[in-house]
């Protein structure tokens, strides 16, 4: 690696494209067969897609039968809360735009749940809200978030959500890869996931179910993935999808390693900045996320500067219409605007190098000091 060699710090956007994942899906695309047809190409199509099927499965301990292939985590998010009628929803107030977005506009009243300053879940809250009302429930909460990298406590959500006979579905998106998955320890009767944060394909996601059950399709049509998601499947996409879901789960290991080099990072951001804070830092994180503040420097400079340096990292504050406003999941964990405006997200991933990590310190450290020289010139 040399200085001028881009350094990539935004894995929880998405994962670079494995090469396994390129060479298969190389070798399918030179190809043909619609995985409907009952000839030769087609079987062979089907088999493909039968293969992943069983490692998409494999990955979070589900069954193969009940995996619902779909055109992206947004999509298989929108499949959990459509799937299974007029429900009453119960989603936290961390969740991505995937569950919350469609929780308002199908629920105008659904609740929406508090969590602690440390961005976890109020299980005490999520109790009250389900006891308020006898409708059938349906409760969505994330295993991690993807900006602070926090753990949710969903087995204990599980728990609670089925005493009050309410469905329990879990957005694993930012977890898949990181940490191990079992959906019958989590006790979900719905799990996500996406293609693209593990290294496979954009476009590509999964609804998976614990029990097999029908769904409400949401496409239908020609009847594909057994009458749940209709759609010519994207061959290519998804074996792309199960042989990242293979490596995965074969990295788990490797990727919890990642922790000691955010830890180190993050231990040497403070000799830089005292002041600076690890959002979520108190609690159980997946290894590779930090959501840190730089003390007086908004978080989009900070982007600006870091991608002028070569480094790409996420903002914790997101620009829309022309005004910047601060990440809805700090403002849940009780962030001051002005301090929430200061954080961005490093998310390393499996190629990540602790040479890196010293570049990044190295320009955060520039930024931070010229930053302050200038304000304390004003």
């Amino acid at each position: 690696m040399t200085a001028a060699d881009p350094i990539y710090l935004d894995y929880n956007a998405t994962a670079p494209t494995r090469p396994e994942v390129i060479a298969l899906v190389g070798e399918i695309l030179a190809t043909v067969g619609n995985a409907s047809s009952v000839h030769q190409a087609g079987r062979k199509a089907r088999a493909r897609i039968d293969t992943a099927r069983q490692q998409v499965a494999d990955l979070v301990g589900a069954q193969a039968g009940n995996v619902i292939f779909t055109g992206g985590g947004t999509e298989a998010d929108n499949l959990a809360l459509r799937g299974f009628g007029p429900r009453r929803l119960i989603v936290s107030g961390i969740e991505h735009g995937a569950i919350l977005a469609p929780a308002l506009l199908l629920d105008p009243g659904a609740v929406v749940v508090g969590v602690d300053n440390q961005g976890r879940l109020d299980l005490a809250a999520l109790e009250a809200a389900l006891a308020e009302s006898d409708r059938p429930a349906l409760v969505s909460l994330m295993l991690a978030n993807n900006e602070t990298g926090v753990i949710q406590p969903v087995a204990e959500a599980a728990k609670i959500a089925h005493a009050h006979d309410a469905l329990m579905h879990c957005d694993a998106i930012q977890g898949a890869g990181k940490i191990p998955i079992d959906m019958e320890a989590l006790g979900v009767d719905l799990l996500s996931l996406s293609a693209h944060k593990i290294g496979g394909l954009q476009g590509v996601g999964a609804l998976i179910l614990r029990e097999d059950r029908m769904v409400l399709a949401q496409m239908v049509g020609g009847g594909q993935e057994m009458g749940r998601r209709s759609g010519t499947e994207n061959v290519a996409g998804i074996a792309a999808f199960g042989e990242a879901a293979r490596l995965a789960a074969n990295e788990l290991k490797q990727f919890a390693e990642l922790a000691k080099l955010r830890d180190n990072m993050e231990a040497r951001l403070a000799e830089i900045a005292p002041a600076r804070k690890v959002i979520g830092g108190g609690a159980a994180r997946v290894p590779n996320t930090s959501c840190v503040t730089m003390p007086g420097v908004r978080s989009d400079t900070q982007v600006m500067a870091l991608d002028l340096s070569g480094i790409a990292v996420s903002a914790g504050s997101a620009c829309s219409s022309g005004k910047v406003a601060a990440s809805h999941v700090l403002d849940a964990m009780g962030m001051e605007l002005d301090e929430a405006m200061t954080a961005i997200r490093i998310s390393l991933g499996r190629d990540t190098t602790p040479a890196e990590i010293e570049r990044f310190l190295t320009a955060w450290a520039e930024i931070y000091r010229r930053n302050s020289a200038h304000a304390n010139a004003a």
